[in-house]
């Protein structure tokens, strides 16, 4: 099965592991689920970095 849908081994048993027991509908779930936090961890590390730099303006003695 592996062959024929061009992956590895190494990554089916890796996926089994990880959606083996999963169904469709979790799945999909999940991969929202991931989606999401990865875009909020996106926008809390430009807000970090804007009031990085916000400080960093602010500590200057003009």
């Amino acid at each position: 099965m592996c062959r024929k849908h061009g992956i590895s081994s190494a990554t089916f048993f890796k996926w089994k592991g990880k959606y083996g027991g999963l169904e469709v509908s979790e799945a999909r779930r999940l991969k929202l689920l991931t989606d999401e936090n990865a875009k909020l961890k996106k926008l809390l590390a430009d807000a970090m970095l804007d009031n990085a730099m916000l400080k960093e303006l602010n500590s200057k003695k003009w």
